[in-house]
């Protein structure tokens, strides 16, 4: 094992980490600001996912593709929203999670109807199809790269908006204390429609942009709602700061644990146990990480309301 693989390994965590974070930065800030638990947010990434692949097939304009994809799709959050999402703020979160559940159900069906059930194979930008030495005898794919400063942009303009502007204001004053924003005058209708906007966007971006590196198939939100929900957990519920942080860790650890367990472990096993062991236990590793976070800080590493 050398260093050149292990470098390898920390950007293929980081372009995963950062993807996470697209997702998890906007349900975190649904969930810490709203108290609403929104399980269809893994169905926005989806549908980001699908338009990008069949725009950039018709097109074959890949930025045309995701920037369409980010729109639709946060139109098809606006009405979502305006119909279903709002009636929920009250509610407890069971009603909470069977009424998103019912969503998921029926964007799974509308995905059928549109596209059938065979996955769709998203294609890399022809200008990004090859590899680039980021230095001699490491070359990476140039789309993975790509991915990994789309990550720290979207982050570092996600903070400057949270940190920076009025907006930014008002929904941070939301995910601090929903009900003192309330008595001052916030106009909190609002506030949520934008968040809820916000993270259909960031879920859309993420969605077309894993697209070429990712199976397009239907259930690829709920695939991906786990690790978002994992990385909320850790970084700590409306903390756009402890959804950065732990979605770099929770890709960094769950990229190293499928890349060195496998083979460390069949230099102390019999091959058949190690090959059985070591895929089960990387699957585990970003839940070790969650539960070794929350024995030391019950509310995450950055919690919102701390």
């Amino acid at each position: 094992m050398d260093f050149i693989f292990v470098f390898e390994q920390v950007l293929n965590g980081l372009g995963y980490g950062l993807m996470l974070f697209l997702i998890a930065a906007g349900l975190t800030l649904v969930f810490g600001i709203m108290d609403t638990m929104n399980l269809a947010h893994g169905s926005l990434y989806m549908a980001g996912a699908y338009i990008a692949a069949r725009v950039h097939e018709s097109s074959g304009s890949f930025a045309g593709a995701v920037l369409l994809a980010v729109l639709l799709t946060v139109v098809v959050a606006v009405v979502l929203e305006a119909l279903i999402i709002r009636h929920l703020y009250r509610r407890d979160h069971l009603v909470q999670v069977l009424a998103t559940f019912g969503i998921i159900l029926i964007a799974d069906d509308a995905v059928k109807a549109i596209w059938g059930v065979a996955p769709l194979l998203a294609s890399t930008p022809a200008a990004l199809a090859g590899p680039i030495e980021v230095f001699p005898g490491l070359p990476y794919p140039a789309y993975r790269l790509l991915l990994i400063a789309a990550g720290l942009l979207v982050a570092l303009g996600l903070y400057a908006l949270v940190h920076g502007t009025r907006i930014g204001m008002l929904v941070r004053a939301g995910a601090s204390n929903r009900q003192m924003a309330e008595f001052m005058g916030v106009r909190v209708g609002a506030v949520f429609a934008f968040v809820f906007a916000l993270g259909a966007a960031l879920a859309a971006l993420a969605g077309a942009m894993m697209a070429p590196i990712s199976a397009v198939q239907i259930g690829m939100g709920e695939a991906i709602l786990i690790p978002a929900l994992v990385v909320i957990v850790i970084g700590g519920i409306g903390s756009i700061r402890g959804a950065f942080v732990a979605a770099l860790l929770v890709g960094l650890v769950d990229t190293a644990g499928r890349a060195f367990l496998p083979p460390a472990l069949r230099a102390v096993l019999p091959p058949a146990l190690a090959a059985e062991l070591g895929p089960a236990l990387a699957g585990i590793a970003m839940y070790v990480l969650m539960a070794a976070v929350l024995a030391l800080k019950p509310a995450g590493l950055f919690p919102a309301r701390a």
